[in-house]
């Protein structure tokens, strides 16, 4: 049994590990981008005007589901749209006026 063989056949077998690992890392990178992109494909971008009316998802139904309550209220008319996706809400009823963000606008 010559030991210097099975040292170099163990590092070829070592670097031949590294390598799959590397492509692995890879391929998962390519995956994760061309999912990316298909979701992002499909996102509709929302821009919010003054004097839209608007939905306002309501947030803590999720923690007391109803089969057939509504999680949206409103309608709301759209006050101000600020940066980063900030919107003030007017409710029309009772004249309360407040901030959201534009993920919870429809």
């Amino acid at each position: 049994m010559d030991f210097t063989k099975a040292g170099i056949a163990r590092k070829f077998q070592l670097e031949e590990l590294e390598c799959l690992r590397i492509e692995a890392y890879e391929n998962a990178r390519i995956y994760k981008e061309k999912t990316k992109a298909f979701h992002d494909h499909h996102i509709r971008k929302k821009d919010f005007q003054e004097g839209d009316k608007v939905l306002l998802y309501n947030s803590r139904l999720r923690f007391m589901p109803d089969k057939l309550c509504s999680r949206w209220d409103g309608p709301f008319k759209v006050k101000e749209v600020k940066p980063y996706r900030v919107v003030e809400l007017f409710h029309p009823q009772s004249g309360a006026t407040f901030k959201v963000n534009g993920h919870r606008v429809k």
